[in-house]
């Protein structure tokens, strides 16, 4: 990011969502750590009706858009029966045009959906409506079983709570693995989730997707550096390695060893941001073994080198 904050607009439609809106302004309200400006807008200034009995009084109106890096769309009500205004439309459109990332939360998906930035994308919303958006926005590859999408320019991302996930994605791309994780801790929430991790959708089972193995996957965490198996996993949540395999799967959209690889890298980064350890010395702290082994993987999963991520993030060597 450039030296200036980041400039975070949250648009309000009508019949907006209160969690919705306030997760991306909570997430990236100006502090130390957090640096970015965020600016509430509307269709134009003025009370706007929400969802949910409550009403925002927004300040400023489709003008903000011009002067936002990001935009965030929060989901409202009833996306499915009206488009939104025009002016709306237009204004999310030259938004874009300006080089201006898009992010839409649970329902906001309709108005870009609207926009046709969408269109020969993938993109999700909330389960309850992804077979309406699929309806009404036939170009758009809707996704129904993953928390968030990103498509570069354009996010979206699932029910409310994938809203926070969404945003700590976006922070880990901008600011780095660590202040991410500091941003979850502050908010008292899970610092990682894939998106491609599965949504709750109802079904027989009395559990929700995605929290069945939580203990396990936590006690993994705390464990990196020690040499996990797939039968130690499953050992530690009390099934057997077929079974812990196949539900993990359908809980995390990854196999427990691709979930573990992925974290080791998540730790070698932020051990990058935070330490001067040398890269064969980051490599044993995480499991990861050799030097060469931490670059073979970082250069798969993350496009670069140890070496030009801590550059990156550190302006350093």
């Amino acid at each position: 990011m450039s030296e200036r904050l980041g400039r975070v607009a949250v648009l309000v439609l009508e019949g907006a969502k209160p969690l919705d809106v306030g997760i991306p302004a909570q997430v990236f309200s100006t502090r130390r750590s957090m640096p970015y400006e965020v600016r509430v807008c509307g269709p134009e200034p003025g009370l706007i009706t929400g969802g949910d009995g409550l009403s925002f009084g927004v300040a400023n109106g489709l003008e903000t858009l011009d002067w936002a890096d990001i935009v965030f769309v929060p989901g409202y009500r009833f996306p499915d029966r009206e488009a939104p205004p025009a002016p709306v439309v237009d204004a999310l459109r030259g938004a874009h045009e300006r080089g201006a990332r898009l992010a839409a939360i649970s329902t906001g998906a309709f108005a870009l959906a609207a926009t046709g930035l969408l269109d020969g994308k993938r993109a999700t919303t909330h389960w309850h409506y992804t077979r309406a958006l699929a309806e009404q926005y036939p170009a758009i590859r809707v996704d129904e079983n993953v928390l968030f999408v990103d498509e570069g320019d354009v996010l979206t991302s699932a029910g409310a709570a994938s809203g926070i996930d969404l945003c700590l994605h976006i922070l880990r791309s901008d600011l780095g693995i660590a202040s991410s994780n500091h941003t979850a801790r502050r908010l008292v929430a899970a610092p990682y989730r894939s998106g491609g991790q599965a949504q709750y959708v109802p079904r027989s089972v009395s559990e929700p997707r995605g929290e069945r193995f939580a203990a396990t996957r936590e006690w993994a965490l705390r464990h990196l550096g020690e040499p996990l198996t797939l039968e130690a996993m499953a050992h530690h949540s009390a099934s057997s390695p077929r079974t812990f395999s196949r539900r993990f799967v359908d809980d995390t959209g990854y196999t427990p060893m691709q979930w573990l690889l992925r974290a080791r890298v998540d730790a070698a980064r932020e051990l990058l941001e935070l330490s001067e350890l040398g890269v064969e010395q980051i490599a044993a702290e995480v499991g990861l073994g050799t030097g060469a082994n931490l670059r073979q993987h970082f250069q798969r999963i993350l496009g670069t080198t140890p070496r030009d991520y801590r550059r990156t993030f550190t302006g350093g060597e």
